[in-house]
């Protein structure tokens, strides 16, 4: 699949300038065998010591034939078994590194993609992709996700410049990750449905051009869900590309609001155990259990607001007295206190509010309901229960009140915490 670049940076009609860190992607059936010719060409025939980071799967899968193609290259190879985007990871990963490292690459997905684009951030270097699988959307990201001391962070890193995703190696990818990648990239709806929402409310920048650029690819990908499910390559391959283009938007804007709403909000407070034993599910199962909750709660908010079934209630600042009931660490509640010291509730003044709700409305209008997200999810075996991540029933009403917490970042979700529903 060719993918020309240059079109993501050119004028907008937002106003505003899209830079795209990015400079080549390969996205093609064979994709690996072209690393030689790459490291022939400037601006890449410079690096001298590169060095190969993935675990051990993903070192059978990539990592040997990239090490293979490339003699000068150094192999750090982690131990899958807990591995996670943490301080103990990169502390892990840094240590095994030579002083001549001048760059990286990241084979395998989500978390070895976290941990690189970090490393490479502190050590001042850029970094090459090699997703091994179509399991997440942050492979081009500027920014980690990383659980920092049991809280989940948004952290300081690069994007890389090149990606390398070669379709025999990730369309080959266990299904269950592969399914991830479609949740978490199904969660735009909401994340995109909260952007204009805000947007709305607040004045907050948004672009247009992105949305739908964002939007086109959802769509493309909801029509190949079944192939998907399939292992069918060229189907895969589409996943893969709309993946990209989601960092590539978060890249465009320079945050990553364009990708996360209040379904990744569920996500993160689940990731950090808050209220919450740990789980083994992936980011992308959690997102779209995440995903559908809050299509539920949308849909039915939006059917009180447009029936004038609801008053403003009095905003007093955080639910202190919820948090430090329901958070099961000091630590943690300290976190989120600090991550909200700027409550974007306090810039929503409820008599302006009164007179966007018809627009609001509208957005919620296009947000597919929760049976049709349920029915596209289910087209590519994603999970979509909280029963199928390993989290209890009970959970879901504390993680719909606690959840809007995990970013300062204004949704249709916390917003509701201004309104109180007559019937």
């Amino acid at each position: 699949m060719n993918i020309d670049l240059s079109e993501f940076s050119a004028p907008c009609g937002c106003g505003k300038e899209h830079p795209v860190l990015l400079r080549d992607i390969l996205l093609e059936p064979g994709a690996l065998k072209k690393l030689p010719q790459l490291f022939e060409r400037e601006p890449y025939r410079g690096f001298l010591h590169p060095v190969v980071l993935c675990d051990e799967n993903t070192y059978l899968v990539a990592g040997r034939e990239v090490l293979r193609l490339l003699p000068n290259a150094y192999g750090v190879i982690l131990n899958p078994s807990g591995l996670h985007a943490d301080e103990r990871a990169v502390e892990e990963a840094e240590g095994k590194f030579p002083t001549e490292t001048d760059l990286l690459l990241a084979v395998g997905s989500g978390s070895i993609h976290d941990i690189t684009r970090y490393c490479a951030h502190k050590r001042g270097i850029p970094f090459f992709s090699v997703p091994t699988a179509a399991s997440v959307d942050g492979f081009v990201s500027t920014v980690a996700a990383m659980t920092w001391h049991e809280f989940k962070k948004t952290m300081p890193a690069v994007s890389p410049i090149c990606v390398i995703a070669d379709t025999e190696v990730f369309a080959k990818a266990p299904q269950r990750l592969t399914a991830s990648g479609v949740s978490d990239l199904l969660g735009k709806f909401t994340a995109l449905a909260d952007w204009s929402i805000a947007h709305i409310v607040t004045g907050e920048y948004l672009c247009e051009r992105v949305c739908q650029l964002e939007l086109r690819a959802v769509r493309e990908v909801c029509g190949q869900l079944e192939a998907i499910h399939r292992g069918e390559t060229e189907a895969c391959e589409k996943l893969m590309y709309a993946l990209l283009l989601s960092g590539i938007a978060m890249q465009m804007v320079g945050n990553s609001r364009p990708a996360s709403g209040a379904e990744h909000h569920f996500s993160h407070l689940w990731e950090i155990e808050a209220i919450s034993p740990h789980i083994n599910a992936y980011h992308g199962e959690k997102v779209s259990v995440g995903l559908l909750i809050a299509a539920s709660v949308y849909h039915r908010a939006g059917e009180q607001l447009a029936a004038g079934n609801y008053r403003f209630k009095p905003y007093t600042g955080l639910e202190l007295e919820l948090l430090q009931k329901e958070i099961r660490s000091k630590a943690i509640l300290d976190e989120i206190l600090l991550e909200n010291a700027d409550d974007p509730l306090l810039h929503v003044h409820p008599e302006e509010l009164a007179g966007k709700i018809p627009r609001i409305l509208a957005v919620l209008s296009e947000l597919p309901t929760e049976q049709e997200l349920r029915r596209l999810l289910d087209l590519a075996g994603c999970k979509t229960t909280l029963a199928e991540i390993g989290l209890e029933e009970s959970i879901r009403e504390p993680s719909i009140l606690i959840s809007p917490y995990m970013r300062k970042r204004l949704t249709f979700l916390r917003l509701l915490k201004l309104f109180e529903f007559m019937a």
